[in-house]
């Protein structure tokens, strides 16, 4: 079977110009970065046209080490869409280089159903992630050098909240100390993976220039020695990051293996952030195209629950329907079948782990929503096997679908594409029903969240959690912003619970939150929950010993 890497150089790509056109932007007003990408600025937005178009959410069961396909699914669709005569785009999020080189070698579909050009997407594309990363390091050396000059004047912070980041698994960098040897003022800090910085998870809900900027200054970078939150704009440099944001916050405009238009834009991981795709590459696909399909990311838990929460409280956006991604294999591991067996037919396990399915569909269901259930196939799928799903979603008054996107790139989700057609037609969504209250207190909304949407019997704050949470009502008393924000629970995407080998279904567990952070400029507040890291560590053996250059073209990104 052909790789990714080979079905992508088989495609000849069209010119990006060629792309914006059909979409009805004019070519002069993108930004090409080469032949095949481009940046469409955030001002060719039409916010009324916006309310026409229909958004189509894709989620998934929770994820397995044998994978699901959510992206491949998302693209798939946007193809089959296209095969039936819809004007269909699809909104992604960017690839981070850290799972590129550590565990999944790309992250841009797969096989017949790819966005292009898949390598430059997976490395550096048009410097994204990258401007994140310097512009969130900037404030820390800014922040550094503030400490130093101003040491003599009395000056400090008690407590520092703002790490840095790098776009790299790296566990040793998890906890450092700087300043050592006289060069500034010591101070115990660490990593965060870019994808976990709060300045990704502003340039993903930003939704101009100006609510950049305003963002920005609203950082709260530390707690004074007298108890005063400390932000960037008491630092004066708001205007300096925003101009090294100003370019990365415009979508990207690619193209699929069938030259259907795809926004990537943003890539915030949804088990330690948010997880969604930036409201400006939605609200541009959704200004050109009458469908527009857009992923959450790993399972329903932990993406969907954002993207409705976080993403469509904070913005009004509204989906038409929810498509909830699974395959054989990982509903068999839910089941509790071992890695090395899942190909094999194993009915028992199969229905075992549509419990885990069942729990997701009903979440879903809990916001409003209209579900389609598709089953990603491969070819040792049984039509036993897909029947035993298929009835299932049946029961449950749930359609179903299957996609092969994979293999056969549009033609193979059209089946898909017209189920959820004909479902948007026939079925319309509820107002959103959101998780909790936008008044409720912090614990109130972390706790709707671990019981309604994860299944927990009960919810404890460590020592370390109480403490932050005491803070922070104690702090920002007088805030009555703060007390609307959201919550974004950084937790394991590979179980309901906070425990990543407990798959299936569980219940009466309890989730423990070990600490509560402020994400004052991204306005929500982030409780992490168990083991969880905001920095990954790699793999015994990363993904980097096999990504090479082979007569002169990479292997390995697929």
């Amino acid at each position: 079977m052909k790789t990714d890497i080979q079905i992508a150089r088989e495609c000849e790509l069209n010119p990006i110009s060629d792309i914006a056109a059909h979409l009805g932007i004019d070519p002069e007003k993108i930004e090409p970065y080469g032949r095949y990408m481009a940046k469409v600025p955030v001002s060719m937005i039409d916010e009324e046209k916006v309310k026409q178009s229909r958004l189509i959410l894709v989620t998934a069961i929770s994820p397995t080490k044998a994978g699901i396909g959510k992206t491949t699914v998302s693209i798939g669709l946007t193809l089959g869409l296209n095969k039936i005569g819809k004007k269909a785009a699809v909104a992604l999020r960017e690839p981070s280089l850290g799972p590129c080189f550590g565990i999944k070698g790309g992250a841009a579909g797969g096989g017949y159903a790819q966005v292009l050009p898949m390598e430059k997407i997976n490395l550096h594309f048009t410097g994204d992630f990258h401007a994140v990363t310097s512009a969130h390091n900037t404030i820390s050396a800014l922040l550094d050098n503030y400490l130093y000059q101003h040491r003599k004047d009395g000056f400090s912070l008690r407590e520092i909240y703002w790490k840095r980041v790098l776009d790299v698994n790296d566990r040793a960098l998890r906890n450092v100390v700087t300043g050592l040897r006289g060069d500034g003022v010591i101070s115990e800090t660490g990593f965060d993976i870019t994808p976990a910085s709060e300045l990704m998870a502003i340039l993903c809900l930003a939704t101009s220039e100006e609510d950049l900027q305003r963002r920005i200054e609203n950082i709260v970078l530390g707690i004074t020695a007298d108890g005063a939150p400390f932000r960037v704009r008491d630092l004066g440099v708001a205007g300096a990051i925003t101009v090294l944001l100003r370019d990365a916050l415009a979508p990207n405009l690619v193209q699929t293996t069938e030259h259907t238009p795809a926004f990537i834009h943003g890539g915030p991981f949804a088990n330690i952030a948010h997880g969604c795709s930036s409201v400006v590459a939605t609200k541009m696909a959704m200004t050109y195209c009458d469908y527009v399909v857009t992923e959450a990311g790993f399972g329903a838990d932990l993406g969907a629950e954002k993207f409705f929460d976080i993403k469509c409280r904070k913005t009004g956006l509204q989906p038409q329907l929810v498509v909830i991604v699974a395959t054989t294999q990982g509903l068999k591991m839910h089941g509790g079948v071992d890695l090395e067996q899942i190909k094999e037919p194993n009915l028992k396990g199969l229905k075992e782990g549509l419990k885990n399915l069942n729990r997701h569909i009903n979440n879903m269901q809990g916001f409003g929503q209209p579900v389609v259930v598709t089953l990603n196939r491969f070819d040792f799928d049984s039509d036993e096997e897909i029947d035993v799903v298929r009835k299932n979603c049946e029961d449950l008054g749930v359609g179903f679908a299957v996609n092969e996107a994979f293999l056969k790139g549009g033609e193979g989700a059209v089946e898909l594409a017209q189920k959820v057609v004909d479902t948007i037609d026939t079925i319309q969504p509820l107002p959103i029903h959101f998780t909790y209250p936008e008044n409720d207190t912090i614990e109130g909304k972390i706790e709707k969240v671990c019981k309604r949407i994860y299944g927990a019997a009960a919810v404890e704050f460590t020592k370390t959690g109480k403490r932050r949470l005491e803070a922070l009502y104690t702090t920002f008393a007088d805030d009555k912003a703060i007390k609307r924000y959201p919550v974004c629970i950084a937790k394991t995407q590979f179980s309901f619970t906070a425990d990543s080998t407990r798959y299936g279904s569980p219940e009466g567990f309890t989730i423990r939150i070990r600490d509560v952070i402020l994400n004052s400029g991204s306005e929500m507040i982030v409780a992490i929950a168990g083991d969880m890291l905001r920095m990954p560590g790699l793999p015994k053996s990363p993904q980097a010993e096999r990504i090479t250059i082979v007569d002169g073209e990479i292997e390995g990104l697929s």
